[in-house]
């Protein structure tokens, strides 16, 4: 495995000084817990947060014509779940996985762990190099692509909409939205709207209309997706 890093290393554009944090990032829970070492959680939780400034920087920065909620929609949809499996697999981060025994009998969870892979590489960088141009250079070259897409596709459109495009990349699906609660007096009512896909509830939002709600629901959705 330790000359195969190199292979990694040579498609994400950076070396590392120190291999060990590139291991890390590539190692899921389920190996962790087997052989009593680090997962990749804690660099996720990292990653995650420098993608979403590095994207909003960019978009804040290049795309003068987008709101603030139509940038947060091209976000979204630049750093979601699909997209970064889409990252991995540019890169075959799957050859580079340390899983355990039980991970790699079902491997159910394949994409969503390839997803948080590349948010666990992404700090793995940023730690390494101490360089935030560094990391920033890796993940623009990676999803640059996705929101020049999204800015021209996805600005305009409404979360509802947004959500339904990406539930239904794969086939038609069923989307139902709920009002669950009506809270205060008429004049000032607060509804809670609830969004479900095939019956499994996405997210919950609330609003001064019912519309708002949905939306605001639809909004939690897109974000929980990633």
């Amino acid at each position: 495995m330790e000359n195969n890093l190199k292979i990694l290393e040579n498609s994400i554009g950076y070396t590392f000084k120190n291999k060990q944090l590139l291991k890390t990032a590539l190692t899921h829970t389920s190996y962790a817990y087997e052989n009593k070492v680090k997962s990749y959680e804690r660099l996720e939780y990292l990653g995650d947060s420098i993608l979403e400034f590095i994207s909003s920087k960019y978009l804040f920065e290049n795309f003068e014509g987008l709101t603030e909620g139509e940038m947060t929609k091209v976000r979204a949809y630049a750093v979601c779940e699909e997209s970064l499996y889409k990252i991995a697999l540019k890169h075959n981060f799957s050859d580079f996985l340390y899983l355990g025994r039980s991970e790699k009998s079902t491997n159910s969870n394949k994409k969503a762990i390839l997803a948080d892979t590349v948010e666990a590489v992404i700090a793995a960088i940023y730690l390494d190099s101490d360089d935030i141009k560094i990391v920033q250079r890796f993940i623009l070259e990676n999803i640059k692509e996705q929101i020049e897409f999204a800015s021209k596709n996805i600005g305009t459109k409404d979360y509802k909409t947004v959500l339904q495009e990406k539930l239904q990349e794969h086939g038609e699906v069923q989307i139902k939205y709920n009002i669950i609660k009506e809270e205060g007096p008429d004049h000032n009512k607060t509804f809670t709207a609830e969004v479900e896909c095939n019956g499994k509830k996405l997210a919950v939002g609330s609003g001064r209309s019912k519309k708002s709600a949905e939306m605001e629901a639809a909004r939690k959705a897109m974000k929980n997706i990633k």
